[in-house]
């Protein structure tokens, strides 16, 4: 089984920055895009950002200049550097994986998912 395990949320003030990982494991797994969604309460889940097997990048209109993904291939872990940070920012952020190495259409399409962590955002 492939497990994804989400580390580096905690509590930050307006304007501060986290760096979030996602680090895999379990069986081999040759697939190393991954994306990151995050969901605030009473509120539906949204895309974040996502990086192919190939270096393809992709950002949500709300947090592009703000936040970066990348990738350590010999750790087989995906970061994302979230810097000047806002309240409208504090959500759970899940990463997940798809079964093909390109970014999916749509997140039905990812397969495997982190339990998710908190990251919360003052005033």
């Amino acid at each position: 089984q492939v497990q994804l395990v989400e580390s580096g949320g905690g509590l930050v003030q307006a304007g501060g920055s986290l760096r979030l990982s996602c680090a895999t494991s379990g069986r081999t797994f040759r697939i190393y895009t991954r994306g990151w969604f995050r969901q605030a309460p009473g509120k539906e889940r949204e895309f974040v950002s996502a990086i192919s097997d190939s270096g393809t990048t992709a950002y949500a209109d709300s947090v592009k200049g703000r936040f970066t993904i990348s990738r350590d291939n010999a750790k087989n872990t995906v970061y994302l550097q979230m810097n000047n940070l806002k309240p409208e920012d504090t959500a759970v952020y899940y990463c997940a994986s798809p079964i093909i190495p390109r970014i999916p259409t749509n997140e039905y399409q990812y397969a495997y998912w982190g339990q998710g962590t908190q990251v919360t955002v003052s005033p």
